[in-house]
């Protein structure tokens, strides 16, 4: 007996020492088997001290390996670090990956693949060129600190030098006050590419650029950049296959951007539940288009008016918050948008075809003209757009194709006169395109001009001053069909749409309100129809101004008002 109490004293003295033990492995943070803390490898979470080589460490141990790179609560500073395949930067939360403010732990870093975007700058805080499988994820932040570069252009001796070299590998000379800016991720000809749930601050460049990349996908992540010019949100250059989701991004330059520097298109590309503030332009297409835009979808978001009150570039209110722009050749085709609400921009809805020819590379032949063609917009409300009215243009000889725009609600600050009303809209068909590239349209609401086939179909236009200029202003318009147009205008001025050389003009289902006329013809008009329309309040139905053949238009199955009967 005594020896049976001996044996069980031992045994719950053993549990004891086991139970203890194991609450002492616990409290030990051994490493998980395929994550590489970067503070295993050297790196120091001060804010202060220099961790490139660290992290750069970690990061080639985890590509040997495999797994994460994980970085934990803590700043960490560094230049310049390289991605790898098979490696996913995991900042948690809590976490800072903090850039550097000194240039020189920024290397120049020229990509293979040949683009426009070789002017602008060649230095970032995370690079990665030709990569499978990566990675940057976690509930931490990125902070590029690029406040520190906004005025860092590089000296005259290093311009020269960069220069000649790229020069001499056929590339463009860079633009000396963009190179010493470093984006913040930079991430070229990658595939399967991950960038969830980080905060994004303070780019010196563009936050993120992702060039000749295939699938991408970017969700839940919140941007804040507004230290410099050129801040970009996001920009996918010549990509296919991509995701973006769930995001917020507030920039002082273009939030969403689609760009296409080189020779391949942006294609493939679905938007979708973000919300962008802007001092430029929301959504955009554009500018560089050398390869084009094709197959995308982009749908509910929400566009406001940047939490920073004054911007460094665009407009403070914003300048679009849809602009799809081809003007440096390429084609844009079967586009989608929808289900889209804006607030306070200059233009909520900007589209231009245009020909300011910029090359893909300088040993390309300047491009021709472009095609732009076969877009629909629809479910677009918005409040507080400027008086200057939103332009759907082409240039003489190439038109916009095939737009539909549909259920668009819009309301401008109006005030326009009738001398604004008749001024002759400049063509300037090398200008870089913006929403305010025209000035004040002779359209409240909606100028169209050099477009081939457009369908508008239940738009409603809105003022907040009076306005003396007509609603609609199409000029060199070929197929218009218009269903259902609700136009705010002044009682006993017209008229409501004006159409200028314009021909096979479709206009059904309106019903203007108490207005002096509806329709007005200038110029070589032909097959204009009025058709199954409410035109009571209005007391003419139409008229002609100069060079308008009488003949151009016909008019049946409207309820007419009774001066007119008579």
């Amino acid at each position: 007996m005594p020896g049976q109490c001996g044996g069980l004293r031992r045994q719950i003295l053993c549990f004891v020492l086991l139970g203890f033990f194991l609450l002492a492995f616990e409290a030990v943070a051994l490493p998980q088997p395929g994550v590489h803390d970067v503070t295993q490898y050297g790196a120091v979470a001060d804010g202060k001290t220099l961790n490139t080589a660290s992290i750069q460490a970690a990061i080639d141990a985890c590509a040997a390996a495999g797994g994460v790179v994980s970085f934990p609560p803590g700043s960490f500073l560094t230049g310049t670090i390289y991605l790898k395949s098979g490696v996913h930067l995991r900042i948690e939360q809590g976490a800072t990956l903090l850039g550097s403010t000194n240039l020189a732990d920024y290397p120049i870093n020229h990509c293979a693949y040949p683009s426009r975007s070789d002017e602008y700058t060649m230095r970032a805080l995370i690079w990665g060129e030709g990569l499978d499988d990566v990675g940057i994820t976690g509930d931490g932040i990125l902070d590029g600190q690029g406040a520190r570069f906004r005025s860092n252009e590089s000296t005259p001796e290093e311009s020269a030098a960069i220069s000649a070299a790229l020069t001499q590998e056929g590339r463009y000379t860079p633009y000396k006050r963009y190179f010493n800016r470093p984006y913040l991720i930079r991430l070229i000809s990658c595939r399967n590419v991950l960038v969830e749930d980080v905060t994004l601050r303070d780019s010196a460049m563009w936050m993120q650029h992702y060039l000749d990349c295939d699938f991408v996908v970017v969700r839940g992540i919140n941007v804040f950049n507004h230290v410099a010019p050129n801040n970009d949100m996001i920009d996918i250059d010549g990509c296919r296959n991509v995701i973006i989701s769930d995001c917020f991004g507030d920039t002082d330059d273009d939030a969403l951007t689609l760009k296409s520097t080189g020779a391949k298109a942006t294609e493939h590309v679905v938007i979708s539940n973000c919300i962008l503030r802007s001092h430029c332009n929301a959504i955009k297409m554009g500018t560089e288009s050398a390869g084009g835009f094709k197959d995308i979808a982009i749908s509910n978001c929400v566009i406001q008016r940047s939490s920073v009150v004054k911007g460094l570039s665009g407009r403070n209110e914003g300048l679009a918050g849809i602009a799809l722009e081809i003007v440096d050749g390429g084609t844009l085709e079967r586009v989608t948008v929808s289900n889209i609400v804006v607030e306070g921009t200059t233009a909520p809805i900007f589209m231009r075809l245009g020909n300011r020819a910029r090359a893909a590379k300088p040993s390309d032949p300047k491009p021709g003209v472009g095609m732009f063609r076969d877009v629909s917009i629809s479910n677009v409300t918005a409040t507080g757009a400027s008086r200057m009215g939103c332009a759907i243009a082409g240039i003489p000889g190439h038109r916009i194709e095939n737009v539909t725009l549909s259920n668009i609600r819009m309301a401008f600050a109006g005030g326009g006169t009738q001398e604004e009303a008749a001024a002759q809209v400049p063509e300037v068909e090398e200008k870089y395109p913006e929403s305010a590239m025209f000035g004040t349209l002779p359209a409240y609401g909606l100028y169209l001009r050099h477009v081939q086939g457009i369908h508008l179909r239940d738009i409603e236009l809105r003022y907040e001053t009076p306005e003396l200029r007509p609603a609609l202003v199409a000029e060199d318009v070929h197929g218009l069909r218009l269903d259902t147009l609700s136009a705010q205008a002044e009682p006993g001025k017209g008229p409501q749409i004006l159409l200028k050389d314009s021909t096979d003009a479709m206009i059904t289902g309106c019903s203007p309100p108490a207005i002096e006329s509806f329709t007005a013809l200038n110029g070589a008009c032909d097959n204009v129809r009025l058709l199954h329309n409410d035109l009571t309040r209005a007391r003419q139905p139409y008229v002609f101004g100069d060079g308008a053949p009488p003949g151009a238009i016909t008019a049946a199955f409207n309820l007419l008002p009774d001066s007119v009967k008579k």
